[in-house]
């Protein structure tokens, strides 16, 4: 016993360093990188991150259409066109409401107070249509309300198709207190929201978000029971309750350009 184990414990010796060896040089494998491992030193890889041109490239078709569409709108306004006025309505409602539902909402200004907007290098769009809605209002008014919203649009063409004999006519002394509302709505919102810091309200207080067909069922209600009372009195939203309108009615008043509105 004593001769073979002398004999085997070189080799059980030589065996146990082979081992041990193997065990380090493992180690060290798994502690680098394959590229290491092999030999290859090839530095970490850098995400290129896009270019504003780049992302102005990726968002020229949604640009590009609202530039059309704006065009179409600006022109029916200052040619004062009776079909194209028409022509702009039923754009607006399948443009911006069908296909983009995207109007500008109290919800923006609720953004603008606490600084939280969409980012400019991925919404170019949608600065572009708000620009457009506040350069307009300060040198025109409302055009907006009149020719854009996509809502707005669809009232008026509800208005253009009820007949005349049913629809009832708002006394102008009932018209001037009860257009307040919409101001009362405006700052009771802004108000609210600067308290509490909540905006699932807005939906209460605006029905654009009928063109995203996502709503509670009370929801429903209420706006049906809006376009129903609409047929009876024309444009009842946006002559008394929008937020949104009364809004872009308070900058309209801070022109100091002297531009006939129509």
């Amino acid at each position: 016993m004593t001769r073979a184990w002398r004999r085997w414990t070189p080799l059980l010796a030589g065996a146990l360093r082979l081992v041990v060896l193997c065990v380090l040089v493992s180690g060290v494998t798994r502690a680098q990188p394959a590229d290491d491992a092999a030999g290859f030193d090839f530095p970490d890889e850098v995400e290129v991150q896009p270019t504003l041109l780049d992302l102005a490239t990726e968002q020229a078709p949604d640009i590009v259409l609202f530039v059309a569409f704006a065009a179409l709108a600006m022109v029916s306004f200052l040619r004062k066109s009776v079909p194209l006025k028409y022509l702009t309505l039923v754009v607006s409602v399948l443009y911006l409401g069908v296909y983009k539902s995207q109007l500008i909402s109290v919800v923006n200004i609720f953004g603008t107070l606490t600084g939280n907007l969409p980012l400019f290098a991925h919404s170019m769009a949608w600065y572009a249509f708000a620009s457009f809605t506040v350069v307009t209002t300060v040198l025109w008014g409302r055009v907006y309300c009149g020719r854009i919203c996509a809502f707005g649009a669809l009232t008026q063409l509800i208005d253009a198709i009820a007949p005349r004999r049913i629809q009832l006519e708002v006394p102008q002394w009932l018209e001037q207190r009860a257009s307040y509302i919409k101001y009362g709505i405006l700052f009771g919102a802004v108000g609210y929201y600067l308290a509490t810091h909540e905006i699932a309200f807005y939906r209460y207080i605006e029905p654009f978000w009928l063109f995203t067909f996502d709503a509670t069922p009370v929801l429903w209600i209420m706006l049906g029971t809006l376009l129903v009372a609409s047929i009876f009195v024309r444009n009842l939203y946006c002559r008394f309750l929008c937020p949104l309108g009364a809004a872009l009615g308070l900058l309209s008043t801070l022109t100091l350009f002297k531009i006939k509105r129509w």
